[in-house]
């Protein structure tokens, strides 16, 4: 599976709250759609599956809601393309494939999130490597 494009349709902040002691954030990522892409220039034995996505994080209590959303594209061989878009039918994504796919969607949309944070003085949504000093 190679990941031929990637980009955002959405980009969403919305804070509405302060930051309170009691600050929970969730995340989720949902695949909204998967289409096989045809291109006559293209000569190719892959399969090409364009994925639309949208991933969330939700500050709670109802402080602030970043939205994601974006076109996948990918480049896969002709048996697991139609048996990616078999299982869609069904909107289903065995787990194999999932992994790959919403590792692929959190490598681009945590970079973007965390930028997003930044400027609008939001918490990050995961904790950041540190240094910390070594106990004797």
């Amino acid at each position: 599976m190679k990941l031929i494009g990637f980009n955002f349709t959405k980009i969403s902040v919305d804070k509405i709250g302060k930051v309170t002691k009691d600050l929970k954030i969730d995340t989720s990522i949902n695949i909204d759609s998967i289409d096989e892409v045809k291109n006559e220039m293209i000569k190719s034995k892959d399969t090409f599956l364009n994925l639309k996505f949208n991933y969330k994080i939700n500050y709670k209590p109802e402080i602030a809601l970043i939205e994601l959303s974006g076109n996948l594209a990918i480049s896969v061989d002709s048996k697991l393309g139609k048996d990616i878009l078999k299982d869609w039918k069904n909107k289903k994504i065995n787990d194999e494939t999932r992994i790959i796919l919403f590792n692929a969607i959190l490598k681009k949309s945590n970079v973007k999130a965390l930028q997003l944070e930044e400027e609008m003085n939001l918490p990050l949504h995961f904790q950041l490597p540190s240094i910390k000093p070594k106990k004797e």
